[in-house]
């Protein structure tokens, strides 16, 4: 009888709290103040079990605190993984792990760039593997599981923690410490990597993703400067100018309720968009989308839909490195 081929997971180590060594046990919050960091491979030594469903090989791409990744990280990482897809058709997946600070915006990058339609995972961790009870050694464990997995093909970059599968596009950290701190809004996760080693999904992304963009990394040089402008109570738009002069080429606001803002606020956005700034509409709420309301569309702005800010940011990022037109910005809003 042949002897079962597990499947090939790449696993790429980026740093974060998941890889961080704390002084005891009991480091709950200080574990980055002395900045030491397990390697990768040394993860997965923490962690043999990997090996009985997955043969795993490791790269260490970063080893840094996870608000320290940058979109220059993000257009070379991307690279990485098309070329681990591109160069090794064995490989069966992709798992990544990151800190949990800006692991959504990494996620939601490579959901839009990757060009395959084998899984990408990102994991990372709200206590580190040194302390009790810490996430980090089972969240490691279901992301390998799930990039090994046949059943997460073709549904777009993922994110795992807690035991939940969510979509790179929903996903979001809701929580500064707690260990289910990822949420997916409105809709819900997508399915589980469970406790009785299943992983099982029940509804896929809809949204167009991956293999299906028409983003290239590889042509790709530098990602055009986007800003978050944050609206609130007598916000007057004066940071707008300034955020022009640094050389911003798009605004996304983080508008109060369905997108709204004081009326100072929006005079300093037009004249942006008489600038030539695209400047997205998104909402702070967290929740619900921002429609193309006639007050919003007359102003030239684009609608983010119901994507979160930070999310809205790095597809305006993408999309202004394929157009200006605020028109075909807002189907591209629409599409993604």
């Amino acid at each position: 009888m042949a002897e079962h081929v597990k499947p090939l997971v790449y696993v790429i180590g980026t740093g974060g709290s998941i890889a961080c060594i704390g002084d005891s046990s009991t480091d709950f919050i200080n574990y980055n103040y002395a900045d030491k960091h397990y390697m990768i491979e040394e993860m997965l030594a923490r962690l043999p079990e990997v090996n009985e469903f997955a043969t795993v090989r490791t790269e260490q791409f970063l080893n840094v605190y996870g608000g320290e990744v940058s979109p220059a990280h993000w257009v070379v990482l991307a690279r990485r993984v098309n070329a681990i897809f591109r160069e090794d058709p064995e490989a069966a997946g992709v798992a990544i792990t990151h800190g949990t600070a800006c692991l959504e915006e990494t996620a939601y990058f490579l959901n839009l760039t990757v060009k395959s339609r084998k899984p990408v995972v990102v994991t990372g961790a709200m206590r580190p593997m040194t302390a009790l009870s810490n996430d980090a050694t089972l969240n490691l464990l279901d992301c390998v599981r799930v990039a090994a997995n046949p059943a997460a093909v073709e549904r777009g970059a993922l994110i795992v923690l807690n035991n939940q599968i969510q979509a790179a596009r929903e996903g979001t950290k809701s929580s500064t410490s707690r260990l289910d701190a990822f949420k997916s809004a409105d809709l819900g996760f997508l399915g589980y990597a469970d406790s009785d080693g299943e992983v099982v999904f029940y509804r896929s992304p809809t949204k167009t993703h991956t293999h299906q963009t028409e983003f290239d990394v590889n042509t790709i040089e530098a990602l055009p400067r986007v800003d978050i402008a944050l609206v609130y109570s007598g916000a007057d738009g004066s940071i707008i100018p300034g955020l022009l002069q640094l050389g911003c080429k798009g605004l996304i606001v983080a508008g109060l309720g369905s997108g709204s803002a004081p009326r100072a606020f929006h005079d300093a956005l037009s004249k942006a968009v008489e600038k030539g700034v695209a400047v997205v509409m998104a909402s702070q709420t967290g929740s619900g989308r921002v429609m193309a309301r006639r007050n919003l569309t007359e102003r030239g702005y684009i609608v983010a839909d119901n994507l979160q800010p930070k999310k809205a940011r790095i597809l305006l990022m993408l999309a202004l490195t394929r157009t200006h037109h605020t028109r075909e910005i807002q189907q591209i809003f629409r599409k993604y």
